[in-house]
């Protein structure tokens, strides 16, 4: 967790609600309702204008590659890896600590996606049958993953080339609050509105405040329901992807709200 998300929001959509003084995504912002690492998606960072290094940083939108490479990196593929950063050694592990004190960024974000093993169904190799889910804000608002971004220079490419640097992130993970722990014992930090400001701040360098920060607020958020299984292919998108799942369709899934089982479980 986190593997897969929605971001469907407008790129002036994004600009209002995350009070953006800089558009910088160049316009290549499209709707992704199935966000895969290794994809460029909208995230929210406070830095100082490309055009002029020098100046005082502002609220950016820009496009930024899912997957974090760490500076010292020497091969980019580490990224494949590092699409989660926990949120319990953020501030320790020498791949996100310093993007922890001084790189940190807002993820938008529908909700995310999340693959639910039956404790009761199996399918067709006798594995535990995995339905994936839809989780959101319960009030249909739009959400904010924690993140920390970096920048890696190819070594490979001269200067002049735009290339020749590469941006990247991860979504900070916490522990399951109750219910969601019945899809996966993690799930992205989501940032409530009033500490967004805060979060972005690159001013802010008090390592317990920043440990404040990462501690997930009350639980009750959030709801989560079965959709089609189709979202298992990054080829797929769309809003259908959002569509709750036939109940003809479900077989062995457990109700994450009330622990009822769905569905006659058996192979498929």
């Amino acid at each position: 967790m986190c593997g897969r998300y929605a971001a469907s929001a407008s790129p002036a959509d994004l600009v209002e609600e995350f009070e953006v003084e800089a558009d910088e995504s160049g316009g290549a912002l499209v709707a992704d309702y199935n966000v895969a690492p290794t994809r460029a998606a909208p995230v929210v960072l406070t830095r100082p204008p490309r055009e002029d290094p020098d100046a005082d940083p502002v609220r950016q939108l820009r496009l930024l590659t899912w997957g974090l490479v760490p500076s010292w990196a020497k091969d980019p593929a580490v990224g494949n890896r590092m699409i989660n950063a926990r949120a319990e050694s953020l501030l320790d592990k020498p791949a996100y600590r310093r993007a922890a004190m001084a790189r940190r960024c807002l993820v938008p974000a529908d909700g995310w996606y999340e693959w639910q093993s039956s404790p009761v169904a199996v399918d067709a190799k006798g594995k535990a049958r995995k339905q994936p889910f839809f989780a959101h804000l319960a009030d249909g608002g739009r959400l904010a993953f924690a993140g920390v971004f970096e920048f890696w220079r190819d070594p490979q490419r001269p200067d002049d080339d735009p290339l020749a640097w590469r941006t990247t992130y991860a979504i900070v993970t916490t522990a399951a609050e109750p219910g969601l722990d019945r899809l996966h014992e993690r799930m992205p930090l989501v940032l409530a509105r009033q500490h967004w400001a805060q979060w972005l701040d690159p001013g802010l360098t008090d390592r317990d405040r920043v440990r404040e920060l990462l501690t997930p607020a009350p639980p009750g958020r959030f709801a989560a329901y079965p959709v089609s299984r189709r979202v298992g292919n990054v080829a797929n998108s769309g809003p259908d992807l959002l569509a709750p799942a036939p109940a003809d369709e479900l077989i062995g899934v457990v109700d994450p709200m009330t622990g009822e089982v769905i569905g006659a479980p058996g192979p498929e």
